[in-house]
Order: C-alpha cells, then sequence, then structure tokens
C-alpha cells in the first residue's frame, strides 16, 4: 500500500476507505500542493439518501475537514437518463415535480455534516442540470461524443455485466456514462475539481471522465473510489429485512436509525467505527478493547448523532435503555397515529403489525404471530386474528406493538 504523504489520502487510508486511485502519488502530490477541489454525485432518484450513501457523505467530509474543497453534485440532469451501473433494468422515469422533490430531500441530508458557501474550501452543492439540459445535441456529439471509443464503453462493468446478463440496455442508459464524465469536465473548467470519487462500482465511469479531461483540456484529473460495502455475513450495506435504512427522519425515525447500528454484527464494529464516525483512531481501539455491547451503543449514538443531531441521539439512547433494560413504556418510541374511529371499530393484528411498519405484508406478519415473535403490550400475541382496539389501549393512551425484542412501534388513536 502507498505511504501517503497529505493528511486527505493518509486518513482515508487508515480508515478503510480506499479501494482505487488512477494516480496515487501524483493525487497525494496535488493535495499536499494546495486545497483542491474533489465531488461525488448523487442522483435524485428518491427523497431521501440512504446509509449505502453514507460513506460517500463522509469521504467529502474528511476532504473539507483536511483542508480541501467538497462538492456535492445533485444529478437533477443525469436523474433523467438513470444508471444502468448494477440494475438488470430500467430506472422508472421520473417527471420533472418527481425529481426536484427528490432533489430538495436529498439536499437536507448533507445540512447536518456541511455549512455550504462560496469561499475557497467552504463546500459546494451544484447541480449537473444546469449545464446537461442545454446542450445541443450535435454539438455535444461533435465536441465530446468523439472522445469516446465504444469499444472501451461497452467494456466498462456498468455495461458490460448488463449485456452479459442479455438485460435490455437502452440507448438513453447507453449515453449515462458519458454525461458522468461530462459532469467531471465541467466540475474542473467552473471550480477547478480535479477529483471525483465514489463507490467500486462507478469506477469504470470515473476513469471515463478522467480521460476526457484530458483528450479535451489536457488536464490533469483524478479518479477514487472506496470499496463496495457489505456487512460481515455479506449483506448489502443499507438494506435490511424492513428495508432500505433511510438518512431523512421522515422516512426512518432516529430511534430506528440507531437500532440499526445498535445491531451491527460484531465482526463489523471496528470497521464502521473507523468509516462512519469521525473519533479519533485511539479513541476508537480503546472502544473496541472494551464491552462489545457498550462499543454498539457508543457507535449508534455517534453516528446517529451525526446524521440526525446530537440531541436525538441521546434520546434514541435513552429510549432503548428505558425499553429494553428497564422494561418501562416510553413514549418516545416510534409512533403511528391511527383515526380513533378505526380503533373503535377494530384493526386487525395482522393489519397493524402492516400499519405500524413491522411487517411488509400480511403473510410476513402471520409468520410473525406464529413464530411467538410479536407482542401486544408486552404479551405474546398468538391469536393472529386478534383485535387492536380501544380495549387494548394502555392508560398511557397507546398500544405497544413488538416484533422480536428489539423492533417497537405504539399506536396512538387521534
Amino acid at each position: 500500500m502507498t505511504s501517503f504523504q497529505s493528511d486527505f489520502l493518509k486518513t482515508l487510508s487508515e480508515r478503510g476507505f480506499l479501494h482505487q486511485i488512477s494516480d496515487p502519488e501524483g493525487l497525494d502530490a496535488a493535495c499536499l500542493k494546495g486545497p483542491i477541489t474533489g465531488y461525488i454525485g448523487f442522483d435524485c432518484t428518491a427523497d431521501s439518501l440512504h446509509v449505502g450513501s453514507l460513506l460517500q457523505i463522509m469521504m467529502l467530509y474528511w476532504l473539507n475537514a483536511s483542508g480541501h474543497r467538497p462538492i456535492a453534485l445533485m444529478g437533477s440532469g443525469t436523474t433523467r437518463i438513470g444508471d444502468p451501473t448494477g440494475k438488470d433494468e430500467s430506472r422508472k422515469v421520473l417527471s420533472a415535480e418527481e425529481i426536484q422533490h427528490n432533489k430538495d430531500g436529498i439536499s437536507r441530508n448533507f445540512l447536518p455534516f456541511f455549512q455550504f458557501g462560496t469561499g475557497p474550501t467552504d463546500p459546494l452543492m451544484v447541480d449537473n442540470a444546469d449545464w446537461l439540459l442545454k446542450l445541443n445535441y450535435v454539438d455535444f456529439l461533435r465536441d465530446v461524443g468523439r472522445h469516446f471509443s465504444v469499444n472501451q464503453m461497452i467494456g466498462r462493468d456498468s455495461v458490460k455485466l448488463r449485456l452479459e446478463r442479455e438485460q435490455h440496455l437502452s440507448f438513453l442508459e447507453f449515453n449515462y456514462m458519458i454525461f458522468q464524465a461530462y459532469d467531471f469536465l465541467e466540475l474542473s473548467r467552473r471550480h477547478g475539481c480535479v477529483l471525483q470519487m465514489g463507490g467500486s462500482d462507478q469506477w469504470g465511469n470515473i476513469v471515463s471522465g478522467v480521460e476526457l479531461g484530458r483528450r479535451a483540456d489536457n488536464a490533469a484529473l483524478f479518479a477514487l473510489t472506496s470499496p463496495l460495502m457489505t456487512t460481515a455475513s455479506g449483506a448489502k450495506m443499507g438494506k435490511t429485512a424492513a428495508g432500505a435504512v433511510w438518512l431523512s427522519p421522515d422516512r426512518l425515525s432516529p430511534y430506528d436509525f440507531w437500532q440499526f447500528w445498535r445491531n451491527a454484527e460484531d465482526a463489523d464494529i471496528e470497521r464502521f467505527y473507523k468509516l462512519y464516525t469521525v473519533l479519533p483512531l485511539g479513541e476508537i481501539a480503546g472502544i473496541i478493547a472494551g464491552d462489545i455491547n457498550e462499543a454498539k451503543k457508543r457507535l449508534a449514538t455517534e453516528v446517529t448523532a451525526l446524521v440526525h443531531g446530537r440531541a436525538a441521539a441521546d434520546q434514541a439512547a435513552e429510549t432503548a435503555r428505558a425499553t429494553f433494560e428497564s422494561g418501562a413504556l416510553d413514549l418516545s418510541l416510534p409512533t403511528v397515529e391511527v383515526p380513533s374511529a378505526e380503533f373503535e371499530a377494530g384493526i386487525g393484528l395482522l393489519a397493524a403489525l402492516v400499519r405500524a411498519g413491522l411487517a411488509q405484508s400480511n403473510g410476513e406478519a402471520r409468520r410473525h404471530v406464529q413464530s411467538g415473535a410479536v407482542r401486544i403490550n408486552d404479551t405474546v400475541a398468538a391469536d393472529e386474528k386478534a383485535l387492536i382496539s380501544t380495549v387494548t389501549l394502555l392508560t398511557e393512551g397507546v398500544v405497544k406493538l413488538s416484533v422480536g425484542k428489539k423492533k417497537h412501534t405504539l399506536l396512538k388513536p387521534v
């Protein structure tokens, strides 16, 4: 492994962020010479980022913390095309209104990490729609398309794997690589950006941008990727049985976000501390050397504090302590409001579990009941035909539904 001299690459290397760099020595020298500008792109396919994107945000964070300027590139333009990387089918075509809604939501995910400004090292947020939507197709083909080899494009993983699986790849998606490369060229011209970062599955697309910069402007650009994140058991990072682990609190409560990290596998804890917290490595080593369960709680609190703020993290930790250690009913547990009329009529247990987000379907809810995992107000529910009604309400005016020992939701009539 290269012995880096710059704070930025030294930090990324020590904390486990590095997978590939197009020119390690050249990038290290550029970082030492003075502040550089680097970016990561985020397409607007949902109204929140999820934990899979948190690694990319942390890379931008460390770039800024090392004295450089990060750019969070919103992909309103490229979202209209769809990135084929890792996909077996075309993405759903979104309307301009849906894309704007998603962009607004994603933009908020960055606010806990960055204060955007106009200073030489202040983080920037820009949108590739600013240039992509203004392109003249014929001029673009002549000025940019001529630098691309179709032979090389079909050899890139984002295209090659799709073709090998004999899955449909539209000409629209085939262009994605060119537009991503053009983003890098535009950011180089507009903001002096010399570095594009991303996940390892983006390597081919990023390198295409490096090559385009060299051919079009004789610019020295760099590519850097992080490892594809999976848990110790091989599961894709940020994916659970209940779905994606979202960063927006209206998609996933801070409490449930905290629980995701609390439930991490033992073998992942040290790696997660290095990647997803800003604690010094020496402090991390001390935490890992102690009790593993306490280390998990601290991990959960530190990551939740980064994403949702310290107050929300401390509240989530206290809610968990009250729920699991003291056995008390904590009214700050995730709560789903239900019209009083439905409570009075009675809600079937299976439907209530789905309503509470504790099961994805009635079938899954039924399996939870049959396995003895479901509790109503901390009492095992053995009858899948049971009703949740006003009779079930606790004195606090809520019904506590649980699946297993760690998933709890309150139903509250309104």
